[in-house]
């Protein structure tokens, strides 16, 4: 009860106050500040190669308002369906299997989230702050290992939106994400089986997932390769031949349980993703075409994958802007989140230090402005 009590009181001081959508930078511009003045990182081995990066305490603090904030958003857009999702579910362990019986899809989450509320909480903030833990451990954990500038990419993943998108919305998606995300060392190191066993686990969350199946193999190899640039050309190719990639798409997913998407998008009116998302989301792969000479001469195995992996996100944008952007919209997330890795490198080594310093002060600028829209247009502030 005191750790409900808490979170009531905080919910009250900040789940339905505006002015959070802002004060996230604020904390990271205070993070990053208090960076000059103490030392937060310290000497890795990451591919073999000898790196500077953030201890994990400072990395951790650096994150925990944002799962703190998980816990008491308030009902930001499918929060509620998550909060009637919690209140259904059974109390205690004996009543599972029969609750269980009934579930058709995901069935993982369900479970997972059964187990959470007969033996941890019956409060859904508590369990908003376990599964906001959860995802930030997973994904964090990956930034914190393979990027050079974490806080950059912890304000790369705040200023997109990904985190109202996937851990105050998509949260069951997003649970599966983040598994897939602890495949990211096995992809690195040609450990398929591995992968794809961590992949199909994800899958029992969200069966989503399985789209990242073949591109363990796609994005094997140099940047830009012949398999990318494959794809890239089908992704036009359905653009180009929206109606009849619509039928195929209609046809193999009827034995699944996406079989209504095409018609319910069609049924919705959904009119594909907003350019201006898909233009964002596209920067981080249009920056590796024109600086591709620097990722080929320095030939790192992790710039490599993240550079196909945006590749990829961008595919899958351009056919979402021309078909869905509730469904098909919602693959590149499994691809996308590596341009927060990539993104950061590309500046600090395509650019001259003094031109790196412009380019990131530009970047940060765009993100915020591209946040400052969406967040408006989404009626958040």
């Amino acid at each position: 009860m005191p750790l409900s009590r808490a979170f009531l009181a905080l919910r009250l001081r900040m789940g339905f106050n505006m002015s959070n959508y802002y004060l996230i930078f604020v904390w990271i511009g205070i993070f990053a500040f208090a960076a000059w003045f103490i030392q937060m990182q310290r000497v890795e081995y990451v591919e073999g190669v000898k790196v500077l990066r953030m201890q994990p305490l400072p990395a951790a603090v650096l994150v925990f308002p944002l799962v703190l904030w998980t816990a008491v958003r308030g009902y930001v857009m499918d929060t509620g369906a998550y909060m009637q999702m919690f209140r259904d579910l059974p109390f205690g362990l004996a009543a599972i299997p029969e609750y269980m019986a009934g579930v058709d899809k995901d069935e993982g989450f369900y479970l997972v989230s059964a187990v959470l509320k007969a033996l941890v909480t019956e409060d859904v903030r508590v369990y908003f702050f376990i599964v906001g833990a959860f995802q930030a451990f997973l994904l964090f954990r990956i930034y914190r290992k393979y990027s050079g500038r974490y806080v950059i990419s912890f304000f790369l993943f705040i200023a997109s939106t990904d985190y109202v998108s996937w851990m105050f919305n998509g949260m069951r998606q997003f649970v599966a994400v983040t598994i897939t995300l602890a495949a990211f060392e096995f992809i690195l190191d040609k450990k398929y089986i591995k992968a794809i066993l961590i992949i199909l686990f994800a899958s029992l969350f969200h069966q989503s997932a399985l789209i990242v199946i073949p591109f363990v193999f796609i994005v094997q190899g140099r940047a830009w390769n012949k398999r990318t640039l494959f794809f890239l050309a089908l992704s036009f190719i359905a653009v180009v031949y929206v109606d009849q990639f619509t039928d195929i798409l209609d046809t193999m997913l009827q034995e699944t349980q996406y079989k209504n998407v095409v018609s319910d998008w069609n049924e919705w009116q959904d009119d594909g993703t907003n350019m201006l998302r898909v233009l964002v989301y596209s920067v981080p792969s249009i920056l590796s075409l024109v600086g591709l000479r620097y990722i080929r001469a320095e030939d790192s195995r992790l710039i490599n994958v993240c550079t196909n992996m945006s590749i990829i996100s961008m595919g899958l944008y351009i056919i979402s802007m021309f078909t869905s952007g509730i469904f098909i919209g919602r693959l590149p997330i499994y691809f996308s989140l590596y341009n927060y890795i990539l993104l950061p490198w590309q500046i600090d080594h395509m650019f001259e230090e003094k031109s790196a310093k412009l380019v990131y002060g530009v970047m940060m600028a765009a993100y915020l402005g591209f946040y400052l829209i969406q967040v408006r247009m989404w009626g958040l502030v």
